[in-house]
């Protein structure tokens, strides 16, 4: 079965998490045009096509901070709860037409409050939407609320205070995210104790334009459970052997990261020397408009282009479901049926020598 060759069509059938996907960089072309007229907002292009070239969609940038400029242009139709309610919705119709099962869906409220919407507002809008998708589409989607490292200390405090809030509304972690280079974790330490106090999941963006400090930090002084991309693990063996041995997942966005800089290319991509070494390593698209990509593509990217196995994108899989930020007893359902699932579809395309995942790695 390693040796088998697995075709997108047939990635996008099997079942999937998407546990690192950012709401504002995962609009529809055509939803981001169409909000734009509603809000009387002009757009530097009024078609799909154009609007993806001025977003420089899939197309390599010359850092994380460019990446980052996209963002400014999203943001700006994002503005409203209907707005956010019907990109929320799409996305977990996306996701449910590539078989994703379940999301983490993460962003900071406080960049959705220039028309004036309340904060408990732009957190209630994108669950309803989400919510409103589970019961038409089956996926089921939390959220993941994030500081913002380039903006302030205070700022991010005040999105801990609103995951705090939503502990148990539909609201599974905080993150911290932004421009990494020179904006250390370690100023929103204030935010994370809040968190960690409340004892609500914690998930950073790191070693991704800064080294393995930023990883270590992460994980040390702010109490990361997950790790958001970490393409520089590879630079201190002690520290990955340690989140190796602590089971800390790895949020791995490939694609993206080649977009960003953070690797050359995605055959120089680290993800499968961590999965050969044992690591939890998860698979997700990171934006699904700026980064023009869907979880089966990341998936068989892998397969194709980075040297892994049917059995290896199975195990990945099944990371994805062991990593998610559920309670205990719904993630081991979860998991048990997804192994069942991928056993039966392996079964089916056996050859000699053929072996399920391991649900218990």
């Amino acid at each position: 079965m390693g040796g088998m060759e697995l075709t997108l069509s047939q990635i996008q059938r099997l079942p999937k998490t998407d546990l690192h996907v950012h709401l504002d960089g995962s609009l529809r072309l055509a939803t981001m045009l169409e909000l734009a007229e509603e809000q009387h907002i002009r757009l530097p292009a009024d078609t799909p096509e154009a609007l993806s070239k001025v977003l420089h969609c899939g197309e390599k940038a010359e850092s994380l901070v460019d990446y980052l400029k996209a963002f400014d242009m999203t943001l700006e139709v994002l503005q409203t709860a209907e707005a956010l309610y019907r990109v929320a919705y799409e996305l977990s119709e996306d996701a449910a037409a590539e078989n994703v099962r379940y999301m983490e869906v993460r962003y900071s409220p406080m960049l959705h409050t220039r028309g004036g919407l309340r904060l408990t507002t732009v957190v209630e809008a994108v669950l309803t939407g989400l919510w409103d998708a589970q019961k038409d589409h089956g996926v089921v989607a939390n959220v993941i609320l994030c500081g913002i490292r380039n903006i302030s200390p205070e700022s991010s405090f005040e999105m801990a205070q609103l995951a705090v809030a939503y502990k148990n509304r539909g609201v599974v972690a905080f993150d911290l995210a932004g421009a990494e280079y020179d904006h250390p974790a370690k100023h929103h330490l204030r935010a994370f104790k809040l968190v960690r106090d409340n004892n609500i999941a914690v998930t950073i963006h790191a070693g991704e334009a800064y080294g393995p400090a930023s990883i270590h930090q992460a994980i040390h002084v702010c109490g990361a459970h997950r790790i958001g991309h970490g393409c520089r693990l590879r630079e201190d063996g002690d520290l990955l052997h340690y989140v190796n041995d602590h089971r800390i997942a790895l949020e791995c966005c490939p694609s993206s990261n080649v977009q960003t800089g953070a690797v050359r290319d995605l055959r120089s991509h680290p993800l499968k020397l961590y999965h050969d070494l044992g690591l939890r390593v998860t698979i997700n698209t990171d934006n699904r408009l700026i980064t023009d990509t869907t979880v089966s593509r990341e998936l068989w990217l892998c397969h194709s282009q980075m040297g892994l196995d049917r059995d290896d994108i199975h195990r990945m899989i099944i990371n994805g479901f062991k990593a998610a930020f559920l309670p205990f007893h719904q993630k081991q359902t979860m998991v048990r049926a997804v192994f069942r699932e991928l056993s039966t579809e392996a079964q089916a395309s056996a050859q000699p020598g053929s072996r399920p995942a391991d649900v218990n790695a």
